[in-house]
């Protein structure tokens, strides 16, 4: 076969390989919205930083003690409850819990006392879920007292736990 024969030959079988292919048919399409229609944010029930001021559980944040005992006194389990899940929905969180003593008592004594009612108060918050790695005890025992005065009503306020959350 001469060159030109070739030319046409090769011309024609791409023509006609041209032809048999099959067009596709390019559709416009619109950039499609896959946000959720919902207006409202979907919770999940977990606990978030704003939940400290806004729950009335969490801002329970004192827990009292009967006079010379360092046991959780049963109305105080709920609180316990909520700060555990608290700690629990947030891993990162860190809370301080400052035992406090009336002004009766030594010194040494108050000062043993108070760190016991912090370590009654991390275990309630442990046994209702919180991890011990985000509690810290101590103990100011009768130096930092909310009441001055020496009258029962006022050794009331004293016999006391404060939950203090230094990491939301």
């Amino acid at each position: 076969m001469n060159t030109t024969t070739r030319v046409l030959l090769a011309a024609s079988i791409c023509v006609a390989l041209a032809a048999c292919t099959k067009k596709v048919k390019e559709e416009d399409t619109a950039p499609v919205d896959t946000t959720p229609a919902t207006t409202a944010p979907v919770s999940d029930g977990r606990y978030t930083p704003a939940d400290l001021d806004s729950d009335s559980c969490l801002r329970q944040r004192t827990v009292y003690f009967d006079f010379d005992q360092d046991t959780l006194r049963p109305e105080f389990q709920a609180i316990m409850a909520c700060h555990a899940k608290y700690l629990n929905d947030r891993s990162q969180a860190r809370v301080t819990l400052e035992g406090n003593a009336d002004e009766r008592g030594t010194r040494e004594y108050n000062l043993g006392l108070g760190e016991r009612r912090g370590n009654a108060v991390s275990g309630a918050l442990q046994g209702a879920g919180g991890s011990a790695g985000q509690i810290t005890v101590v103990s100011y025992g009768e130096e930092r007292p909310t009441c001055n005065t020496s009258n029962e009503s006022c050794w009331q306020q004293n016999r006391r736990v404060e939950i203090v959350y230094t990491a939301k």
